[in-house]
């Protein structure tokens, strides 16, 4: 089983649910629950979503994840110490981190993506330079994997970067499989991860 942690904080953006789908529909495909799916936050609890609706967390804590998928907002908001030391600790502990849109100034604000290549949502890559000098920002990629680390462009971004992740663990077949299921391309034009260090 693949226990994965879906980090949310108050105003996340709901189409990154449109990735976890991606995780339950392969868990539908191989008849089997590959996928743990976790929805975390820093205190637990109710968090309020950007479209004014609220879901249940758990506190990220020390909990560890084999996979750690950060959500993103309608906008950049500064991460909280106690984010910034999760995704730092969850570097050490996990397979590998993600990060689909606005989600890389998460990341970027902790290190992890200091002297990596990263994208994010088009409207955002200007400022994900000049604040990060130090990452090397990428525009118009769907998504950029960069050793442990996975970065993708906004809004449905998110799902190709999520059947990116299903074929490095189920196969080709079976991502194939979830994209119809979804009705969504399996690979759009520029959907090319970029391999800077050894794929995981």
């Amino acid at each position: 089983m693949h226990r994965l942690g879906f980090v949310i904080f108050p105003g996340f953006q709901v189409m990154g649910f449109a990735s976890m789908t991606a995780f339950e529909v392969a868990n539908l495909v191989v008849e089997e629950p590959f996928y743990k799916l976790t929805l975390v936050s820093e205190n637990g609890g109710p968090v309020r979503a950007s479209a004014g609706f609220s879901v249940d967390t758990v506190a990220f804590a020390r909990r560890s994840f084999d996979s750690v998928f950060i959500g993103a907002g309608t906008g950049v908001t500064k991460a909280t110490p106690g984010l910034i030391k999760f995704v730092q600790r969850s570097m050490a502990t996990s397979r590998r981190i993600v990060a689909p849109c606005t989600g890389a100034f998460v990341l970027a604000e902790a290190g992890v993506l200091d002297g990596r290549r990263a994208t994010t949502h088009w409207n955002f890559t200007r400022d994900l330079r000049n604040r990060f000098p130090k990452v090397s920002v990428e525009e118009d990629r769907i998504y950029i994997i960069d050793g442990p680390v996975w970065t993708s462009a906004g809004m449905t971004a998110g799902i190709d970067l999520a059947l990116a992740m299903i074929e490095k663990d189920l196969g080709a077949e079976t991502a194939r499989s979830v994209a119809r299921k979804l009705v969504v391309h399996q690979r759009r034009a520029g959907a090319l991860g970029i391999l800077a260090r050894r794929h995981v």
